[in-house]
């Protein structure tokens, strides 16, 4: 009986392992640190697009400086945080790092995608349906508009509750802000959307 359960600790990681699982694999052998990378990379990388103005290419650097960073912490790892909310944690900061980078070069431009994930619209506008919002791509081009003219704080927030589908919590543990804080800001990012879709002349908004 021990030595199964000893078994069961040593077992190799793969797709299957918990995050935490993933993690303790990691600090024992740097090879692990892949599966954690594998598993994070797709929404990371969307994260990423929906939350700066960075181009793809500038995107994937930001998501390689992530990674290294998120490798070279492991052992910092709260472990009152989920993993998710603690690696999201450390990608914005990373993506307000480069936010100020770009502001300071004055290239910022707007290059990211707006499609999966609950929809801002769908809160906005009687509960409508991603497909009903968003099946048109030109109405996608002005959601992308509509974002990018937000300030950073404003767009994030929305891009981790309505395209990462973060709840407050998860919010709250990413961008250490309170709850409360979190649900103020986010009001607040809503109504300048709300605003800025109107004259983006975006459907479905009342």
């Amino acid at each position: 009986m021990f030595l199964m359960a000893l078994d069961l600790q040593n077992k190799y990681p793969d797709e299957n392992s918990s995050d935490k699982e993933l993690v303790r694999a990691a600090l024992k052998n740097v090879d692990d640190f892949s599966w954690l990378m594998k598993r994070y990379e797709k929404p990371l990388l969307r994260y990423i697009h929906r939350a700066t103005n960075a181009s793809r290419e500038d995107a994937e650097d930001i998501l390689q400086d992530i990674f290294i960073k998120v490798y070279r912490s492991l052992n910092a790892f709260d472990q009152k945080l989920s993993f998710s909310s603690w690696i999201y944690r450390i990608a914005h900061n990373e993506i307000i790092n480069q936010h100020k980078r770009r502001v300071r070069s004055r290239t910022i431009s707007l290059d990211s995608e707006s499609t999966g994930g609950e929809t801002i619209q769908d809160e906005l506008s009687s509960n409508k349906s991603i497909q009903d919002d968003y099946i048109a791509k030109e109405n996608s081009e002005r959601v992308r508009k509509a974002l990018g003219k937000l300030s950073i704080k404003y767009r994030e927030v929305l891009v981790l509750r309505y395209f990462e589908d973060k709840d407050y919590q998860e919010i709250s543990d990413i961008l250490r802000k309170p709850p409360g804080t979190v649900a103020v800001l986010l009001n607040r990012a809503k109504a300048k959307f709300k605003k800025l879709a109107e004259r983006h002349h975006l459907n479905g908004l009342s």
